[in-house]
């Protein structure tokens, strides 16, 4: 059996060093915890195998996302903690928020071991063999690469150090950031002819990796490495190792956008060959007369909380929005559901709601027949808004004429709460709606739970949850979409656009997601509605419509938090003050008053994370990120 390094104080070197192949779970029979009895057996392997699996982060988790409530896409009731510490710019590199670096390390390391161990196993066989050492090898990539997005370059780790390597191999250094990019999609590259194309079980096997799996995290690897953050980015120049190499590669390559095209093209096409495409709801016993308007919302929300819907590429079976729809509900009727548990304390900020598209699928403050500067303005609603506004409910003129993602997204004051029981959508004066106000029904005003910024997060819960009496909540869970077929869609026309310009397919990947989301063409649209109707005609004009366009459709799905970050816009983003309503109001006048709750700051050093000081401490050869 192949010995590994077990010091404690060789393991802070780099985090990368083994532990004891004493330590592992306990798999084995009498509690007898070895490498060599984990692999005598087909059982006792599998169990490794799922090991492997079990360092996935959990992501859309309050606590172990910080894509999910570290940025600015939702704040949270003062006293909170998790990752909105961070989105308060309390990042720091003594104990830094959100550290994945030992943990994902040792999760590399077991994936290290079983490829190294699992050539012993008799019962094994070859067909099966392939697919976990093609499961592993993914993991292995997957690992490196959620490092790689945190902290820019990080050592890499091929394979694990014997317990006899001498104190230089075990004070490693960080590899540039373009050799970890080319090394994680060479994992990808050898674990994807092993896999499956499909699930044939779906009852045992859900959640492990696909082909279409694989060919889509590559996808959304090289669009991250073509990206401004790690393609041409003159920010980190300074950052070298001891040994004088440069981490960060300052030229810009086009090549890098052609190859991103390119592998999001060839996922596309193995995620249409087995069936993988747009969800679009259809009505069942419980939705019999749902109308066109209501349906696209329903399209929208259940590409996401429908579990294992025609969309979903990959969902992380390890998190499961169950509790977190408890957090993000409203507190629905006092009669039924009362009070003594938080809810809605995730609050998406004014900003957000301004992000949408107005119902002519152009910005607000570009689209010539809205009203821009009057939005926080107030109105009574019309009858032509009852699938979205309750009847004769006095709103900000921001909530009338916007898209159908807006109203699947967000609750808000005076705005239809579809679901919940609440299926009479052939009487819409009894759809479920919210009041938001000063001590109302799902305002503020009542001890530890509600709005803090006077918006809810609808899109994430799943319409069919009934709510019971006293304190009774039943949830439909979901395991959380990691990349689903929009997502996809998008990131191609993103990297078609950055390697061609406004070339055919860029417009067409971008309309299906928009014709989905009850919107005209991107030329259409913008050439009837926008006081910019050139826009799209160019490649600048048409990268900014793809990311508005992705911030809009991915919203609240543990996405924006990276993409402003590989755009190198978070500067422009991260620093705009956190606004909602004025709270503690109970008149429409007075309550549609912007207010700012937090000035956020956002600098060229949070970028990437700080790697904890006391790693650099024992290993001197680890360069700390920019700033920190």
């Amino acid at each position: 059996m192949k010995k590994y390094i077990t010091s404690l104080t060789l393991a802070l070197v780099a985090i990368i060093i083994l532990a004891s192949c004493k330590k592992y779970l306990d798999v084995v029979p009498d509690n007898v915890a070895t490498i060599d009895n984990a692999f005598t057996m087909r059982t006792q392997a599998e169990k490794y195998l799922f090991t492997c699996f079990s360092y996935l982060p959990r992501d859309g988790s309050l606590n172990d996302d910080p894509a999910f409530s570290g940025g600015d896409e939702m704040w949270q009731i003062e006293g909170r903690k998790a990752y909105f510490d961070m989105a308060k710019g309390l990042q720091n590199k003594v104990s830094p928020l959100g550290d994945r670096w030992p943990v994902l390390y040792r999760g590399i390391r077991d994936c290290n071991i079983f490829l190294e161990n699992i050539g012993k196993v008799p019962d094994l066989s070859e067909t099966e063999k392939l697919r976990w050492i093609s499961e592993v090898k993914f993991l292995k990539a997957y690992y490196h690469f959620y490092l790689l997005r945190m902290y820019g370059p990080i050592p890499l780790v091929r394979e694990n150090l014997p317990i006899d390597a001498d104190i230089n191999q075990v004070k490693v250094l960080r590899n540039p950031a373009d050799e970890c990019f080319a090394y994680v999609v060479q994992l990808i590259n050898e674990a994807t002819p092993g896999l499956p194309l499909t699930i044939a079980d779906p009852g045992r096997d859900m959640g492990r990796i696909t082909q279409p799996i694989a060919l889509s995290l590559k996808a959304q690897v090289l669009i991250t490495a073509a990206s401004p953050l790690f393609n041409g980015n003159t920010d980190q120049m300074g950052i070298k190792n001891p040994d004088g190499t440069a981490l960060f590669n300052t030229v810009y390559s086009k090549t890098k956008w052609d190859s991103a095209a390119v592998a999001c093209k060839k996922a596309i096409s193995i995620c249409h060959s087995v069936g993988i495409k747009l969800f679009k709801f259809v009505p069942d016993a419980a939705t019999p007369n749902l109308s066109q308007a209501l349906r696209t919302q329903m399209s929208i929300r259940n590409s996401v909380a429908q579990k294992w819907n025609s969309e979903i590429i990959w969902a992380n079976t390890q998190s499961n929005a169950s509790g977190l729809q408890s957090l993000i509900s409203t507190w629905w009727d006092p009669a039924l559901l009362d009070g003594t548990t938080a809810h809605g304390e995730l609050s998406p900020p004014l900003k957000i709601a301004e992000m949408f598209y107005t119902q002519n699928g152009v910005p607000i403050n570009e689209d010539k027949s809205w009203n821009y500067e009057e939005r926080y303005g107030i109105k009574t609603s019309r009858p032509e808004d009852k699938y979205y506004l309750r009847a004769d409910y006095t709103t900000a003129n921001l909530h009338f004429n916007r898209e159908p993602r807006f109203y699947a997204d967000l609750g808000f004051d005076g705005g239809i709460f579809y679901g919940q029981g609440r299926y009479d959508d052939a009487n819409p004066s009894n759809l479920f709606y919210l009041e938001a106000k000063f001590k109302q029904r799902n305002g503020f005003g009542k001890p530890d739970f509600s709005t803090v910024t006077g918006y809810y997060i609808k899109k994430l819960v799943h319409y069919q949850n009934v709510i019971g009496s006293g304190n009774s909540y039943t949830v439909n869970a979901y395991p959380w979409p990691m990349i689903r077929l929009a997502d996809l869609y998008l990131m191609y026309a993103e990297a078609l656009n950055e390697s061609e310009g406004p070339v055919a397919d860029v417009y067409t990947y971008l309309d299906l997601v928009r014709e989905r989301a009850g919107l005209n063409s991107v030329q259409s649209s913008w050439t009837n509605f926008s006081t910019n109707p050139d826009k799209f005609r160019s490649k600048d004009g048409l990268r900014t419509i793809i990311h508005q366009e992705r911030l809009i459709e991915l919203a609240f799905e543990s996405k924006r938090f990276w993409d402003l970050r590989r755009w190198k816009t978070a500067e422009d983003e991260l620093n705009i003050p956190i606004r909602g309503w004025d709270l503690g109001q109970q008149q429409s006048a007075a309550y549609y008053r912007p207010t700012v709750i937090f000035n956020q700051t956002f600098g060229i050093k949070d970028y990437f994370w700080p790697i904890n000081e006391s790693y650099i401490v024992t290993n001197r050869n680890l360069v700390q990120n920019l700033g920190w």
